[in-house]
């Protein structure tokens, strides 16, 4: 080989070792991802979501550094659109362009009610109809819980007897459990409450219920990192739901409760 040949092939072989060393990071990097990023979630998910979720990540992916956000449906909806967050659990397709979603579960709720015995219902399912007699504590109009129940209840000519309107869960479950009065939530929200002997649940007849979604926006490109998080967030609700009881145990035959003028009778 020439002088020429020598210097072209030195040349050439530091860059075929910086073209493998190049390759090498890239696959790691893809691999292994890394990076930071940020999920938004609803109050009543987080609190069985959130937790677990984050000690998934951190074992499975340590380079991810996970920044999970709690706001009201709306909210995480205006995050996730204005690239605040890298992908939120929603409730109800947000029927938006920028947004690609993926069902996660069909979330039924439950009426939230003290323990004190001169509180205690009849049956273990109620009507409709006992919105318009129970004392509710219930979101304001703009929170997205407070329109499904509205809706709902308009469709069966009932306007609900609204006493307190708060934004704010933990508060709101206080005030359930010291006998100011009722509320409506996942069943998954407050099981430790039930389970503990704090407050208690009824299904309602017919049912009430919203589809939990797993949103991201189609304005960013979808990075390794965030395919990661998906496909954790995925398979963690669904953990979650078969770990945590995510509606009470089931009972034959239930029975409803119908108000007839100032008495209940079973139907």
């Amino acid at each position: 080989m020439t002088e020429a040949g020598e210097l072209l092939k030195s040349h050439a072989n530091e860059i075929l070792d910086r073209v493998a060393h190049v390759k090498s990071e890239f696959g790691a990097r893809v691999a292994t991802p890394r990076g930071k990023l940020v999920l938004g979630v609803p109050p009543s998910v987080g609190t069985v979501l959130t937790v677990p979720l984050v000690k998934k990540i951190k074992n499975e992916f340590p380079k991810i550094t996970l920044q999970v956000i709690e706001g009201f449906s709306g909210h995480v909806l205006e995050w996730l659109i204005a690239g605040r967050i890298d992908a939120a659990v929603l409730y109800n397709p947000p029927h938006h362009p920028s947004v690609l979603t993926e069902k996660l579960i069909r979330d039924e709720l439950f009426l939230i009610a003290p323990v004190n015995p001169s509180t205690a219902l009849p049956c273990r399912s109620l009507e409709l109809e006992w919105f318009a007699r129970l004392p509710m504590i219930l979101p304001t109009r703009s929170h997205g819980l407070r329109r499904l129940i509205d809706s709902v209840l308009a469709r069966a000519g009932i306007v609900p007897r609204v006493e307190m309107e708060l934004d704010a869960m933990p508060s709101t479950l206080l005030l359930v459990e010291e006998g100011e009065g009722y509320t409506i939530l996942p069943y998954a929200s407050v099981h430790k409450l039930v389970e503990a002997g704090r407050v208690q649940v009824r299904p309602f007849h017919p049912s009430i219920s919203r589809m939990l979604l797993l949103a991201t926006s189609n304005q960013r490109p979808m990075s390794s990192t965030i395919r990661a998080l998906m496909r954790t967030v995925r398979n963690e609700v669904r953990d979650v739901i078969s770990t945590y009881p995510w509606r009470p145990e089931s009972q034959t035959a239930p029975r409803a409760c119908r108000i007839s003028g100032s008495a209940t009778d079973l139907i």
